[in-house]
C-alpha cells in the first residue's frame, strides 16, 4: 500500500476539524517547502511550523493526558 493510500484511509476516518488541521499542516509544508531551499536541518522545519496547529494551550504540561487519555496532572 502507497504512503498516498494510507494517508487517504486515516484522513477518511477523521472528524472535520481534524481534517481541517491536516489540511492546514499540508499547506504549511507547502508553503515552506516553495520558500526555503532544502539545506535546513530538523529544528530549522519545525521552527517553521511553530504556530500552524492549533492545540490545547496546556498541551505541553497536559500531553499524557491528550496522547494517552490518562487523567490530567495536577498545576
Amino acid at each position: 500500500m502507497t504512503p498516498r493510500t494510507q494517508i487517504l484511509q486515516e484522513l477518511d476516518n477523521l472528524p472535520d476539524d481534524l481534517q481541517q488541521q491536516v489540511l492546514q499542516f499540508i499547506q504549511a509544508l507547502r508553503q515552506q517547502q516553495v520558500n526555503s531551499p532544502q539545506t535546513g536541518n530538523a529544528w530549522d522545519t519545525l521552527a517553521t511550523l511553530t504556530g500552524t496547529i492549533e492545540a490545547p494551550s496546556d498541551w505541553s504540561i497536559q500531553h499524557d493526558h491528550y496522547l494517552y487519555d490518562t487523567p490530567k496532572q495536577a498545576q
